[in-house]
């Protein structure tokens, strides 16, 4: 065996560095936070609920989906991996490296 294959039952984990950038920004905890729902959106519905212009809010987009922490699937639908939910519908999300709560402090 190969071992440097990774067993298709391992989950990967964001990068790090690239997860600390991509919280480093109230809009995209906004459209996280959003996402937690976990229903697909689309950029112009996110950007209402992030209250910026759709190109805006598409730029924030790949961001994080350059980090690895939403995904894009058909009709350009973005929505957070599922395994990355523990309770859809609850503003939670575990990245592995973090946990995040975001609706703490508001």
């Amino acid at each position: 065996m190969d071992t440097t294959q990774i067993p298709s039952t391992v989950q990967l984990l964001p990068n790090r560095a690239a997860l600390a950038s991509a919280l480093g920004n109230e809009v995209r905890w906004t459209i996280l936070k959003e996402l937690t729902c976990g229903e697909p959106r689309m950029v112009s519905e996110l950007a209402k609920i992030a209250g910026l212009r759709p190109d805006a809010a598409a730029k924030q987009m790949k961001v994080l989906l350059a980090a690895g922490l939403v995904v894009q699937g058909r009709g350009l639908l973005y929505s957070i991996p599922k395994q990355y939910l523990p309770q859809p519908g609850q503003p939670v999300v575990d990245f592995g490296h973090c946990l995040l709560r975001l609706d703490a402090g508001q």
